[in-house]
Order: C-alpha cells, then structure tokens, then sequence
C-alpha cells in the first residue's frame, strides 16, 4: 500500500510541476526548465537583423502539430511550421524550421528536428517563456571566433586579444 501512496505522489508531483521556457538570443539556445531544473536544451534560429526576435515575457497561447504561415512566404504564406508553440497573436512563435547555427528566421524561434518534437510534447499551453539576450551578441562573438581575436584559457574563459 506504500509503494501505491509514493507512485501517486510522484506522478500528481510531475503533472503539476513548475514548467517555463528560457529562450537565450546571444547563446541560440532555448531551455526546458522544470520545478528550477534543466530537463533539456537544444539550438535554436532566432530572427536575422532587421526581423529579430523580440524579448519579453510570453506565454504559450496554443499548440498546433501541423501548422502553416498565413505570412510566409509573401505575398500569400504557406510555410510548413510544424510542431507550433505560439507566443504572440503578432507573428512570434517557436516551431520546427531549418537550424543553421546562426540567426535564419523572420523572428519565430526554429527548433531542430527532434528537439521541436520533445518540446512540442512537454510544453502545454499557457506556461511562462521568457525570451532574453541578443543575437547580435552570438554573432559578434562567432565573428570573433573565426578571425581568431580570442583564445580560451585553461579554466574555459574566453580572453579577447586587443
């Protein structure tokens, strides 16, 4: 009978668990976080200059697993948005999309294949997701990266060259 009481309460604990979404722009990663932990994390493609994403405070508004833009491509839409977490009535949503390590889209958050898929299924709506930083911060520091104006030292620090 105890063992019946403990598998209750941890399975009441995990479906009423504390969920939000960290979206980092200057590191082009998002984070699943649970009751304060990180349960999974993946890459993202966030807006390109001139169409980037907007930080703020959302929530999920709705989830769609077949989805397709009433935007793009102009002038009458149609692209394929799988596996949609919407943020924004304006436009602003994370979904499925090519992840090409670098800002790519025109201002959704993309998620790799399998990664859009895990989050699809653990995200519900109206959870918190918080959308920070700036992807020219990302691109700065890969820019730097390839002219090689930094090294990193023996405890993982970066040091830039002057």
């Amino acid at each position: 009978m105890k063992r019946v009481w403990i598998l209750m309460i941890f399975t009441f604990s995990s479906l009423f668990a504390y969920k939000e979404i960290v979206v980092d722009l200057s590191e082009q990663m998002a984070y699943a976080i649970e009751d304060g932990f990180v349960a999974f994390e993946g890459r993202i493609s966030s807006g390109v200059i001139g169409r980037e994403t907007p930080n703020g405070e959302y929530r999920i508004l709705q989830k769609k697993r077949f989805h397709k833009s009433n935007l793009w491509p102009k002038p009458d839409g149609g692209a394929k948005m799988n596996y949609m977490l919407r943020l924004s009535n304006s436009g602003i949503a994370m979904h499925l999309g090519h992840v090409p390590n670098k800002p790519a889209s025109h201002g959704c958050i993309r998620m790799k294949s399998g990664f859009a898929q895990r989050m699809f299924k653990w995200a519900r709506v109206g959870i918190p997701v918080y959308v920070e930083g700036d992807a020219l911060d990302y691109l700065h520091f890969r820019t730097n990266y390839k002219s090689k104006d930094y090294y990193v030292d023996d405890y993982g620090m970066i040091e830039y060259h002057d």
